[in-house]
Formats: structure tokens, C-alpha cells, sequence
């Protein structure tokens, strides 16, 4: 393509050529990395919140080894809020290490081997309003810098970090506000659309919770501690135990603020910039902007009730637990008719004391249900139909609770134990699958060739149904295979920090190549959940956003004509390299 000279009107200054051949970011090695006079620019220009970022680990080597300061942090190293205020670290450290280059900083690594940056941004942003957002964007634009948009680091496909990059860090952006008649910017009736509460972009789900609680409220939102709610979550689309009850978190939405590529602070809602809001919920994190903060419909609390069940195999009859999994998965149309949302952990490998193995333990959600007796009367077929395999034992209780809030913030107090290697497959499985003649038991079979390492189980997050599927109409860029979904299922793999990189690649690949595909052969057109998948997913543009993804990848070209923001398997990053630092081809 020939070069062009252009003289942006979007950025105050930029001026750049775009040369034949791949188009690369600005790397430290290069002339046009920004002097230190430009940083220190940029530090005042942010009210000196910049922050020079090593990764946590380097106080553990040499030659900058600190005993007492390594000691800390290795005391913390699996603490998932230490991780989340921590510009040098992630929640899963395979994105701390940049295996291409052989360079990591493992905290646990070896001292006499000294660090290496890996993925771990260069210098940080530590934003605490959206005037500092937008003079990073302009900075990372008009020097062409590789940007990262950062809140707690809890991302499964590595969009939290990227090698020689500038980060935006926006983990103090605190604000809640609750409303009882909320209006969105540029609605000219003026009239409330209902209850609400705005959250900036650093707020996480158990702060969150925490504040909805108090106003006797609930909102539709995820089950971690550090996942940040204004986020990646919310913009992937957000699955939720409350979803049966209320739908996605992306159908909850009212209205976002935004730095664009521009430098730009809007406000994107049903009344203005409508294509972007659209874009918003559903497209994915770290792709059309930076948000600032996020307005989201609340709802009155309610009751509900918990049930839990195990299903345990007694000694070695391996034909029962699997005939036991048939129909457990056979009967979840049922539950869901019945209202149940949650979450099951199939475990075929963990052996009980004086009991066998673990086939699954289950914990199922009736929202907005004050009457134990229904949900133990929705459940009483199943227990029935398992205590009639030979060789299963089955254990049931459940348990009223008097509302989400006291769920939620008995389950996350403390922290998630994190700082491990993690990476995910997952695919969604309709309701129409779990229905058919012979659905359940293809599902069985497939998921007994599945690999179990130990301990580690794969998830069923039974999150659809119910409200998700009767908001097939509302207009957000979500894969509309999530209307016909039941539930989304995700297996997890991961290594040690000193695993050879041959056998970390041999891992991956089995993900990729095998494991993934079997999951997906059961419905080939459905897909898979953009926040919690395999990182080298193939043709992610359909898995990912279905028939959605033609609109988003135009709507890209416009509010990101220059790609600023590219993330690992995010729309448009086609043309990017993994690291997003360099365009390998192109696309009419």
C-alpha cells in the first residue's frame, strides 16, 4: 500500500506514516520511544501517577535480590486482592512471562536467574479520573505505544498485559452511586428508566456487592472477588447466577462513559453514540475504549435457596458414575424450568476417604424463592433417579437464605487463590442439546476422554435459560448463542514455573487441537464465552460474537480507525500479531 502522509485531526500533533509491510508499535529499542523528558511529561500531565513497573518478582532475583522484601511477597504470591493492586502483577502469572523471548520473573523462580520484563508493561498509568485516562490515550497514540487497559489483572486470554507496553491502571477509580430514578444523558423526556447504581472502573465484584447490599439491592454480576465489574467482565457480557432471574449483565446496562482512541470522554447509552453502546456490551474488554465508569440496573433483593448436592461413586464402578453423569445432565431442562441457575464441579479423579471418587458437587441457586420445599420438590426426580444407580451415593441439603446479599458476601470474603498458571477452553451447549434423544450421553462421552489432572475439575455453569433466553431481542453485541444456551462448560489447564517451554507449548496445543474441538463438536455452531476460553481459539471471530462480529469488526474501523486498543483475540486483532505489537496482514 502506498504511504500517506496524514495530518490527524483526532489526535492534536500526531503525525505518522503508514509504510508497505507490517506496521509495528514503538519498542525501548527503537528512536521513537519517548524520551525521558516526554515521560516525565506525561507523569505531570497525570498529577505524577506514573509508576516505572517491574514485575513482583524481582526482588526474588539477582542482582536486585532483597530477602525481606521477597519474603512479603511470596507470602502473598496466591492472594488474588495483593495481585489486583499490583501494576507488576497478574492474576494468572503465564501472562506475567513472555515465552517467545524466554523472559519471566516467577517469584518462585530460580535467584540466580535474573528477571526478565516478559509481558509486564513498562510504565503504568495509575488513573484517578478520566482526565488522566484521556492524556495516557493521547500519549500511547501520538507515540504509537503498544496500550494496556488494566483493573485487577484478572483475564484468562492475556488482555491484561502485553510486552513494552503502556498501561492504564484503573483500580482506584472507586465511585459507587445508587439512584431510585435514573436518567440517561441525552434522553429527552426526562424521564427515570428505573433504580440503578454507577460504578467507575475500578470497583470489583466484592466491593460491589458489598454496597448493593447495604441498599438492600441487588444487581447482575459475576462470583470472584477481584473480577472488576465496570470491566472486562461486563463487556465480554457477564454471565451470572442471577442471570435465569435477571438476564446478562450486558442486558442490564444503561449507560457507559468512555475515552475513546480519540482522547475523547463520552457518554454512549440508548440516546447518544447508540452504535457504540451496542458495541459495548458484548464486544469485549479493552477493544473500543477505555471506560470510565458504568451505570447499571439494580433490582429489589430477594430470598432464595441453596441446595447442594454430591454425587459420590463407591468403590470402582466406573459404569455408574458416568450413567449417574447422563443423567444429571439429562434433568438439567428440568431445573432450569424450575428456576435453578449455578454451578458444578465434575471431579472424576478425587478420591474420598472411606467413600471412592467424587463424581460431582453441585451448588444450585432458586432466586427470588422463599419456599424450601419447591426447590427440594424440583430436585427430588433426579435424587431418585441417581439413588437408583448401584454404586452411587447421593447427598442433598438445601437452605434458605434472605437474599443475594448474604450469599455473595459469605462467599467472597478474603481473597481467591490465585498467582498459578491457568489457562481455559470452554464451549456453550444449548438447551435444545440437553433435550435431544441422544444428547446427554454424546456429552457424557465426550467429557470421559476429557483429561482430569489432579484436583482439577471441569465447570458447569448452569448461568442461562430462563430470563437470558427470553432477552433474545434486547439490541447488545453478545453472542446470540447465549439465548439458546443452558449451560457454559470450561476446563482449565496449567503448568509449573519451571515446566520446560516445550511441554507448556504440548499442553496448549492438546487444549487447541483436542480437547477444545471435542467440546466443540458436540454443536459446531454454537461458541464459546469471550472472557472464559481457550486463549488460541480458532476462527474466534465466530466463536466469540457469532453473527455479531461483521457489525462489531465496522463499528472497530470507526471508533478505533487506528487500532489502538488490540487485545489477544479481540475484534480486529486479526491483523496483529499475539502480542499485538506488530499488523501481519490485512483485511478489505
Amino acid at each position: 500500500m502506498k504511504a500517506l502522509l496524514l495530518i490527524s485531526t483526532l489526535f492534536i500533533g500526531i503525525v505518522c506514516a503508514i509504510p508497505n509491510g507490517p506496521r509495528c508499535r514503538c519498542t525501548p529499542r527503537e528512536p521513537c520511544w519517548p524520551s525521558t523528558a516526554r515521560w516525565k511529561a506525561l507523569n505531570e500531565s497525570i498529577d505524577g501517577n506514573l509508576v516505572a513497573v517491574k514485575p513482583v518478582g524481582y526482588v526474588c532475583h539477582d542482582p536486585s535480590f532483597d530477602q525481606d522484601a521477597c519474603a512479603n511477597i511470596t507470602a502473598m504470591q496466591r492472594d488474588s486482592v495483593w495481585r489486583s493492586g499490583e501494576p507488576g502483577a497478574l492474576q494468572h502469572i503465564n501472562w506475567e512471562a513472555w515465552p517467545a523471548k524466554q523472559e519471566s520473573c516467577y517469584i518462585a523462580g530460580d535467584r540466580k536467574i535474573p528477571c526478565g520484563q516478559g509481558r509486564i508493561s513498562r510504565y503504568s498509568a495509575v488513573v484517578h479520573t478520566p482526565e488522566h485516562i484521556q492524556h495516557a490515550v493521547r500519549f500511547a497514540a501520538r507515540h504509537n505505544l503498544r496500550l494496556v487497559v488494566r483493573n485487577t489483572g484478572h483475564d484468562f486470554l492475556g488482555r491484561s498485559s502485553a510486552p513494552e507496553s503502556l498501561q492504564i491502571f484503573t483500580h482506584l477509580m472507586k465511585n459507587v452511586d445508587f439512584t431510585d430514578e435514573f436518567v440517561p444523558e441525552g434522553k429527552r423526556d426526562r424521564r427515570a428508566v428505573g433504580s440503578a447504581v454507577t460504578i467507575g472502573a475500578g470497583v470489583q465484584l466484592a466491593e460491589l456487592y458489598e454496597a448493593v447490599g447495604k441498599e438492600n439491592k441487588a444487581v447482575v454480576a459475576g462470583f470472584s472477588n477481584t473480577v472488576g465489574a465496570a470491566g472486562g467482565y461486563i463487556l465480554g457480557g457477564g454471565h451470572s447466577a442471577l442471570g435465569p432471574w435477571k438476564g446478562m449483565a450486558v442486558d442490564n446496562v444503561l449507560e457507559f462513559k468512555v475515552v475513546t482512541a480519540r482522547g475523547n470522554h463520552i457518554t454512549a447509552n440508548d440516546y447518544q453514540n447508540q452504535d457504540l453502546f451496542w458495541a459495548l456490551r458484548g464486544g469485549g474488554g479493552g477493544t473500543f475504549g477505555v471506560v470510565t465508569q458504568v451505570t447499571l440496573r439494580t433490582f429489589p433483593d430477594a430470598p432464595l435457596v441453596t441446595a447442594f448436592m454430591n454425587i459420590t461413586q463407591l468403590g470402582n464402578a466406573n459404569s455408574s458414575y458416568w450413567d449417574g453423569m447422563e443423567k444429571f445432565h439429562a434433568y438439567l431442562p428440568t431445573l432450569s424450568d424450575a428456576g435453578a441457575s449455578g454451578y458444578y464441579y465434575m471431579l472424576p479423579n478425587v478420591h474420598l476417604p472411606d467413600f471412592g471418587e467424587l463424581a460431582v458437587t453441585s451448588v444450585i441457586f432458586f432466586f427470588a424463592n422463599n419456599n424450601i420445599a419447591s426447590a427440594d420438590k424440583a430436585f427430588a426426580p433426579l435424587l431418585s433417579s441417581l439413588n437408583a444407580i448401584p454404586g452411587l451415593q447421593v447427598d442433598y441439603a438445601s437452605e434458605q437464605l434472605p437474599n443475594s446479599a448474604s450469599l455473595y458476601q459469605s462467599s467472597l470474603k478474603g481473597s481467591d487463590n490465585t498467582g498459578t498458571v491457568a489457562v481455559l477452553g470452554s464451549r456453550l451447549v444449548s438447551r435444545h442439546f440437553f433435550e435431544s434423544r441422544h444428547g446427554p450421553s454424546t456429552l457424557t462421552s465426550v467429557l470421559r476422554k476429557l483429561k482430569y489432572p489432579p484436583g482439577v475439575p471441569v465447570i458447569g455453569h448452569l448461568v442461562a435459560g430462563g430470563q437470558v433466553a427470553k432477552n433474545k431481542d434486547i439490541q447488545v453485541s453478545l453472542n446470540p448463542a447465549w439465548r439458546k444456551t443452558l449451560v457454559h462448560f470450561v476446563i482449565s489447564r496449567g503448568w509449573k514455573e519451571d515446566t520446560p517451554l516445550a511441554e507448556q507449548r504440548s499442553i496448549q496445543s492438546n487444549l487447541t487441537n483436542v480437547e477444545v474441538p471435542m467440546l466443540k463438536r458436540l454443536e459446531p455452531d454454537m461458541g464459546a464465552y469471550v472472557n472464559e476460553a481457550d486463549p488460541n481459539e480458532k476462527n474466534f471471530q465466530k466463536s466469540f460474537w457469532g453473527s455479531n462480529y461483521g457489525r462489531l469488526y465496522r463499528l472497530k474501523k470507526k471508533w478505533d480507525p487506528r487500532s489502538l486498543f488490540i487485545v489477544r483475540a479481540g475484534v480486529g486483532s486479526e491483523h496483529w500479531d499475539k502480542e499485538g505489537v506488530c499488523r501481519v496482514r490485512g483485511r478489505d
